[in-house]
């Protein structure tokens, strides 16, 4: 295995669902109110392992819920008229069906679901755990009551779905005889190569670094997306035909005009790793990293030693016994915070230019705009 898993304490439930074991859950699926669930049922989204024994390890820090669990909280989708969630303007950026998927899974349709899901999303395994969810905060129960855990059930759809076999490799039926070439193996670049390769276009990814997945691999931190799932989803698609080639620089190892000649087309997926820099004063002192410096280095030294090479955590970059500041309070500001603790940090501190944001929406954050609250 790549990670090793840690043992955890069971998750605090609610007394009253600690005393409902999974046949009488089910019996009470059979007589869930899906017209005023939204109402009657309370909102229930994925636990947090404990933090005492998450800061141990670099295991995913949530804890999912059981398909009986996800039912009732698909019968908390109403049926609104006009979803929201899934507007490209305050909620779902790629248009996921949402109320469509929710229904399938109150029904106990997962393989349907699982079919509608995918019709609008190539990677629901990391967007299920790594996206900020505006739709959740476009969700029209959201308006009187606490919004649908869309999330969770979007990742559940999609975990079911491995694990019951059916995302087994797909290749297209039949080529069309052109070529493009993806420079970037991120997000973006592998949204892009399973399109055009599902469309029968042979598709070579580029990449720069040593394993593919871009800002997925190097970007995000192990407990928010375990490498597994990444390079799961790679070899599958490798064996549908994708072709990728790690270590390519262009402009230093290949040509940008070898890559044009080559190919019908190319396409540039980059620019995630590109900081933007303070000019101020101390900037050159020892001790100052870019963010993702400093991710990158960790995941590489985690991944070989998940893979018995027994190589430590990059000390060169380490915050073990260190005082830190991270400045930026956004996503990656928060993974170096994350990252930094797991290292043993003596202290983190973060710095964010903009005021601490309320812990519940403003006059000026009203819905369906995606709301502006303190997370951290």
């Amino acid at each position: 295995t790549l990670l090793a898993s840690s043992a955890d304490a069971p998750p605090i439930v609610d007394i009253e669902d600690a005393m409902v074991d999974d046949s009488l859950l089910k019996d009470r699926i059979q007589k869930l109110d899906k017209l005023r669930g939204f109402t009657k049922y309370k909102r229930r989204g994925d636990r947090y392992r404990s933090a005492q024994k998450r800061v141990q390890d670099w295991d995913e820090i949530s804890l999912r819920q059981t398909k009986a669990q996800l039912q009732v909280q698909a019968a908390r989708c109403i049926d609104c008229g006009i979803p929201f969630c899934q507007s490209d303007v305050d909620g779902c950026p790629i248009g996921n069906v949402i109320p469509k998927w929710n229904e399938l899974v109150y029904r106990d349709q997962w393989r349907e679901a699982f079919n509608r899901l995918m019709a609008t999303n190539n990677f629901p395994e990391f967007t299920g755990r790594v996206c900020p969810a505006p739709c959740e905060g476009a969700c029209v129960a959201g308006i009187s009551e606490k919004p649908v855990s869309i999330k969770s059930i979007e990742a559940a759809i999609i975990d079911h779905a491995w694990a019951m076999g059916w995302m087994a490799p797909s290749p297209p039926a039949r080529r069309s005889g052109r070529s493009v070439a993806i420079v970037g193996s991120g997000p973006a670049g592998l949204a892009a190569a399973d399109q055009l390769n599902s469309a029968g276009h042979r598709v070579t990814v580029f990449e720069r670094e040593d394993r593919i997945g871009g800002l997925l691999t190097y970007g995000i931190p192990n407990m928010k997306l375990d490498k597994r799932l990444v390079e799961r989803r790679v070899d599958k698609m490798r064996q549908e035909g994708v072709a990728f080639v790690t270590g390519a620089h262009i402009g230093v190892t290949h040509s940008a005009k070898s890559l044009a000649a080559d190919h019908d087309a190319v396409l540039l997926a980059t620019g995630a790793t590109w900081p933007r820099d303070l000019p101020i004063e101390g900037r050159q002192l020892e001790g100052i990293h870019f963010a993702m410096e400093y991710l990158t280095a960790n995941t590489r030294a985690l991944l070989k030693r998940s893979n018995k090479k027994d190589t430590p955590v990059d000390t060169s970059i380490s915050a073990a016994g260190r005082r830190v500041i991270v400045i930026g309070g956004g996503d990656t500001g928060n993974d170096c915070i994350g990252t930094a603790v797991r290292h043993g940090a003596a202290s983190v501190v973060n710095f964010e230019l903009l005021p601490q944001p309320p812990r519940q929406r403003a006059q000026d954050n009203p819905w369906p705009q995606y709301p502006r609250v303190f997370r951290v």
